[in-house]
């Protein structure tokens, strides 16, 4: 079994319904794992790039076309751009938050309140990796990292972004169970759409909801429901509470057995 994080490892979320989150912080060891794969792909991407120019360029000599080399060195230079900073921002957009190695290590990029970054976010953070990168292998990012409780390198504080365990959802055991003789709500789907913080809020609220008065409950339940309506869809049918729609959305989502 992986330790406890201690409170210093945590990052925690007040939502608008007076509920705290807690999202388990990666670490550097592990940030720095998921760097090592990522440039790994990213060299094997360089070899390749390169054959392909060197070829082209050959070709070009060949052809008696004076001008071949200046294309292929700015083709490499742009490549190489590409490459180093737009690979980050590539798959952080189209994984919601990851890179391959990411991916692999089990970490996730995302706000301060735990959504996901938009795309000028993701941009700024990365572009700023030519600072944190200075003066070589992330020297000035780790530097930045260690003198910080949440482990944030320059381009997280532009951002306004943290780096997550993947695990913080899978450490949620709920101490819930839906009555095994309440049927599956109708009309009820989407629940990809929902961000970690949106599950975490589900999940905490079901635990607690015990320990609710009726009337603050079911107001609570409301309140969630309705936040997160604009992401899913959601049909009355008046046959469903509200609790066992939120109970579905959860037990939905972790069936599907995709990342967040």
């Amino acid at each position: 079994m992986l330790p406890q994080p201690s409170p210093f490892d945590q990052h925690t979320i007040e939502t608008p319904e007076q509920m705290s989150l807690h999202l388990t912080l990666a670490g550097i060891g592990s940030r720095f794992l998921a760097m090592a794969v990522d440039t790994l792909i990213q060299a094997a991407a360089g070899i390749a790039l390169l054959v392909v120019l060197g070829f082209l360029g050959v070709a070009g000599a060949f052809a008696g076309l004076r001008e071949s080399s200046l294309w292929v060195l700015a083709a490499l230079v742009f490549g190489a751009f590409l490459l180093l900073f737009g690979y980050f921002a590539a798959f952080e957009l189209a994984w919601n938050g990851q890179t391959p190695g990411k991916r692999v290590i089990g970490i996730r990029v995302v706000k301060d309140s735990g959504r996901p970054l938009t795309p000028a976010e993701t941009i700024g953070r990365n572009l700023l990796r030519i600072v944190d990168q200075l003066p070589a292998l992330y020297a000035l990012g780790v530097l930045v990292a260690l003198l910080n409780a949440q482990n944030k390198r320059l381009g997280d504080f532009i951002a306004g972004s943290i780096v997550i365990r993947e695990g913080t959802l899978g450490e949620l055991k709920p101490i819930w169970q839906s009555a095994s003789t309440t049927p599956p709500p109708l009309g009820v789907s989407g629940s990809s759409a929902l961000s970690v913080e949106d599950l975490i809020l589900i999940d905490t609220f079901l635990n607690r909801r015990s320990m609710l008065t009726p009337d603050v409950r079911s107001r609570m339940a409301a309140e969630i429901l309705e936040r997160l309506k604009p992401r899913l869809s959601v049909s009355d049918d008046g046959q469903s509470s509200v609790e066992s729609i939120l109970e579905f959305l959860v037990y939905q989502r972790r069936a599907e057995g995709r990342d967040l």
